[in-house]
């Protein structure tokens, strides 16, 4: 096992209780890999804020472009390797996880890992909601144990496989959804 990483998604919960769940873990740096840094809903979540809140509670913050998501269709991505997802933006973001930009990400947020202990944050509460299910299944194809925080709940470790459409590991590393292994996302 290559080591453990936490994911987090922040909703509308008040810092306090953010902080609370990422202290629980043990966590001293959290990645965003928000498309948007920011929320109108919850202004706590403002990537400057954040960084201030975060800081005077002894924990990094730092943002992980290559890894955000909301991405568009990858045109260059044989549009079978991914056809197993029903949802348009789960599919693009599986073709996004077969690129050298996705690559770079993953290989920035686990050389952190190594060092740190750190959680990868988006918005959505619910992992199987979010991209951050698919950077999980690749970080678990990979040897890392990946660990779910929720606000409230029990930690649920991450199962290659559990949510949405199946994903096949290739000898790479990679990992694509083709249509004979369809489930609904």
């Amino acid at each position: 096992m290559a080591g453990t990483i936490w994911t987090i998604g922040h909703w509308t919960c008040p810092e306090e209780v953010v902080l609370e769940t990422l202290g629980g873990a043990g966590i001293d740096e959290l990645v965003d890999v928000r498309r948007l840094p920011g929320s109108r809903r919850s202004p706590q979540f403002d990537a400057e804020e954040m960084t201030r809140w975060l800081g005077e509670a002894g924990i990094g913050y730092r943002r992980l472009a290559e890894l955000t998501g909301r991405r568009p269709k990858q045109r260059d991505v044989d549009p079978e390797l991914n056809a197993g997802w029903q949802n348009t933006s789960f599919r693009n973001y599986a073709d996004h996880t077969l690129g050298e930009e996705y690559e770079a990400g993953i290989a920035q947020l686990t050389a952190l890992a190594a060092e740190h202990h750190v959680a990868v944050m988006c918005g959505e509460p619910m992992p199987w909601r979010c991209h951050r299910l698919l950077i999980s299944n690749t970080l678990v194809a990979r040897g890392w144990e990946v660990v779910h925080l929720r606000a409230g709940a029990a930690l649920v470790e991450h199962e290659l496989g559990a949510w949405g459409a199946r994903p096949v590991v290739r000898e790479d590393g990679t990992v694509i959804y083709p249509p004979e292994a369809q489930e609904e996302a």
